[in-house]
């Protein structure tokens, strides 16, 4: 007996029905997806056409401090043309950008919106019909101007970065990076900047705060400690005695000037910035679990910042011999980090566990004041529990009442923070790092400071993260 099934004839096409619509989908997802995430990004793209019909049409706006300073504006002379100047010269220059020979910082990011007016609607028809330009609107930046004065004057004539930040918002107030130039001047000077016998050192247009790549020395013992916590919930019993060295296999391990600081537990190892005690963590530390913890600071990943930035990088993976992974557990070895890295991760301390979003664009206002657009903090991740940034909160704050950076110590506000000295190159003194918060109960700011080549965190960092703080809790 044969059996006979008789397929719907309408089936084949309502498979094709189901493709199309599917498809539709998908190019509709697509669409939204673009307009809501990408659009800025590809009409901001240097290759846009619209760029130049936006020029020739606008004025380009200015940029301004959150302190009401002029950081770059566009001044048109009698015969029309147009000149970006920058009042403050060299003190801005990564940070606000410049407009000639590539745009770079916030005019780079914020390009679009210099050149897109938003005068009344009239005012700009009066201004299409006679041929005149429209002022374009302004960006209105979360910089400090006062503060980055002082953060620029404070790093000398080392090379390094500052960034200080506002950890419960992400607020930028202050990025310096030396040695810098003036954007005024930059067709004048630009051969002089790329030319190929400039000291590869000097790197002048180099943001060092997002572009520079370090090891961050004892700073990242932020991080082993917080690895050693969460592995040990017994970690108030932790024991160690430091003779100045330790030797494991082939590596030797080296506290500063061999210093021997005796007996210790593990608040007193991270005050003293104890090598060879964070050396000794280093090889109990389960690799699988401190790599997850790194990832989860935002290691190996892309910053959320809308100017030009590098990964900080964390290599470290289980099976590592134990030479690397000394190295690493002290801030040394293939481990690198970005000054504004940095004061994300003890941003994410100082805010309880939470780590922000780094801006550095409050509003955008057009030539009357008026709002077209604001920025409000984000969350990024929550790296950390409130429980255990409070735990190393207090470890930064021994490392100013009894540690390396006891210098902080005579403020009138309490600071936590850590030093740090990363060795970088054989026979050049090493790179000087601090990172720290202030007030301790209360955090307002966090500053990140780099100085290129000096020699200790507490000789040459320090001093400068202290002009810092003093300017801006106004402490005489």
């Amino acid at each position: 007996m044969r059996w006979f099934t008789h397929e719907d004839p309408k089936k084949p096409i309502y498979n094709l029905i189901y493709i199309f619509v599917g498809l539709t989908v998908l190019m509709v997802g697509y669409f939204a997806y673009f307009l809501v995430v990408r659009s800025d990004e590809v009409i901001n793209n240097a290759y846009n056409k619209r760029q130049d019909i936006l020029s020739q049409r606008v004025v380009r706006g200015s940029i301004l401090s959150a302190d009401g300073e002029v950081l770059a504006q566009t001044v048109t002379d009698g015969e029309g043309k147009e000149t970006r100047e920058y009042p403050f010269g060299k003190v801005f220059a990564h940070v606000v950008g410049r407009y000639s020979k590539g745009k770079t910082g916030i005019e780079e990011a914020e390009n679009i919106r210099l050149l897109t007016s938003n005068i009344n609607v009239f005012e700009l028809t009066y201004s299409d019909l006679t041929g005149e330009k429209s002022p374009g609107d302004n960006v209105v930046t979360t910089l400090d101007a006062g503060l980055q004065k002082v953060a620029y004057d404070a790093l000398g004539d080392y090379r390094g970065a500052v960034v200080v930040m506002e950890p419960s918002t992400g607020k930028i107030l202050a990025m310096v990076s030396k040695p810098s130039y003036d954007p005024n001047k930059i067709d004048e000077i630009w051969e002089e900047l790329t030319s190929d016998e400039e000291e590869e050192t000097d790197a002048p247009l180099l943001n060092r705060a997002t572009q520079g790549f370090y090891p961050p020395g004892s700073t990242f013992k932020v991080l082993t400690a917080l690895e050693y916590v969460r592995e040990n919930p017994d970690y108030p019993d932790y024991h160690f005695n430091c003779e100045g060295k330790t030797v494991y296999d082939s590596m030797t391990i080296h506290c500063y000037n061999n210093k021997v600081h005796g007996e210790e537990d593990l608040n007193k190892s991270f005050a003293k910035s104890c090598n060879t005690s964070f050396a000794n963590i280093g090889r109990e530390l389960d690799l699988k679990s401190f790599r997850e913890l790194c990832e989860s600071f935002l290691f190996n990943q892309r910053l959320p910042i809308t100017m030009e930035s590098i990964q900080s990088r964390f290599v470290l993976r289980e099976g590592a011999g134990v030479n690397t992974v000394m190295q690493t557990a002290i801030g040394q070895g293939k481990t690198v980090v970005t000054p504004l890295h940095n004061a994300m991760i003890t941003a994410a301390i100082a805010n309880q566990g939470e780590m922000m979003k780094p801006y550095v664009v409050d509003h955008i206002e057009n030539v009357n004041g008026g709002i077209v657009k604001r920025y409000s903090p984000q969350t990024v991740a929550k790296p950390i529990t409130q429980w255990e940034a409070g735990i190393l909160a207090k470890m930064m704050r021994s490392v100013v009442t009894d540690g390396t950076a006891e210098k902080l110590d005579s403020l009138s506000v309490k600071v936590a923070g850590k030093t740090g000295s990363a060795d970088h190159k054989e026979n050049e003194p090493a790179h000087a790092w601090f990172i720290g918060y202030a007030p301790y109960e209360e955090p307002q700011i966090v500053v990140s400071v780099i100085v290129e080549s000096v020699g200790t965190g507490s000789d040459y960092a320090v001093p400068i993260a202290k002009k810092v703080f003093k300017a801006y809790f106004k402490d005489e």
